[in-house]
């Protein structure tokens, strides 16, 4: 009696991740280790990369969608760096084709690259054959960055540290959600310096005065309940005057947002993008027709939340 032949090696695993809007952004004092404290509430919304890893004779990246130009394809993309921590970590070769489909905004404050990295790790994980448990990806993950654990992980989820320690956290229900999308982007580490010199402007410092940040219970609640009222009352990001500040044009699109009917309105993490908490589907739509025709934005994007995380296709 012959035995069945043994299944082929995959020689392609695609990964869908989502991206981000921070409900919470709440940013405590610089640590001795340079970053920053935080209270972080993440909620993963139906924006979606995906990424792609298939067998190659030598590490090889490619990036396409709106704004791949602005997308670094050399060692220093972070899909790329999760690849070889990986396959570094298995003692293999990180013989690899990535290939990012993009349609996270860039440099966007919504984690586009931070979730191309958690793409890459199941991806090449799956590839590779190497059967990583969640648990050993999720510490991969932390090592990368910290929002790569939560674009990971996906639905929603309190993160402390410097946001790669992860509690996860109960939805009840869906959340609509408009997303502007600026002309350019924004880079994380000026936002924080920027954060940082305001404080001390005020009288603050960037080590001291500045109080440990905390979760709301008001708006964990309201994911609890689903209750969108009771989550607009309640959204903040500490790094919205910051962004204000590098950005200014954004209070526009702020202001037209809230004059299209949405119920609460701020920068999504380190922007430029704005994040719009709306009602429900139709208001998704009219209010994103209405900032695209204000001329405040490049585009506006309905999407949903919470979203699934890190998942092979």
């Amino acid at each position: 009696m012959t035995q069945p032949a043994a299944a082929a090696p995959a020689r392609t695993v695609t990964v869908r991740v989502p991206a981000k809007v921070n409900v919470q952004l709440s940013v405590g004092g610089l640590r001795p280790d340079g970053f920053h404290g935080l209270a972080n509430v993440f909620l993963a919304v139906g924006l979606y990369d995906s990424v792609s890893a298939t067998r190659a004779e030598q590490p090889r990246l490619t990036v396409s969608g709106p704004d791949a130009a602005l997308v670094p394809q050399d060692r220093t993309n972070l899909a790329a760096r999760a690849a070889r921590l990986l396959a570094q970590r298995h003692g293999i070769s990180p013989d690899v084709h990535l290939h990012i489909a993009k349609d996270i905004p860039v440099a966007g404050g919504m984690a586009g690259g931070s979730a191309d990295a958690a793409g890459a790790l199941l991806a090449c994980d799956r590839l590779w054959g190497l059967g990583s448990t969640r648990e050993e990806l999720l510490q991969l993950c932390a090592e990368l960055g910290s929002d790569v654990p939560f674009s990971f992980a996906g639905g929603a989820a309190l993160g402390e540290g410097r946001g790669e320690k992860l509690t996860p956290l109960e939805v009840g229900g869906t959340f609509h959600w408009v997303f502007a999308v600026a002309e350019g982007g924004l880079s994380t580490p000026d936002v924080y310096r920027e954060c940082d010199r305001l404080r001390e402007q005020h009288g603050g410092s960037s080590e001291t005065h500045v109080p440990a940040p905390t979760a709301d219970p008001a708006l964990l609640a309201a994911l609890r309940t689903g209750d969108p009222q009771a989550l607009a009352a309640a959204v903040r990001n500490d790094l919205q005057p910051a962004a204000l500040s590098l950005r200014p044009a954004l209070a526009e699109t702020l202001t037209a947002g809230l004059e299209a009917g949405a119920l609460a309105a701020l920068v999504s993490g380190s922007g430029p993008t704005c994040a719009f908490l709306v009602a429900d589907a139709a208001s998704a739509t009219r209010t994103a027709q209405t900032l695209t025709a204000s001329g405040t934005c490049r585009t506006a994007r309905p999407a949903t939340g919470p979203a699934p995380g890190a998942t092979v296709v």
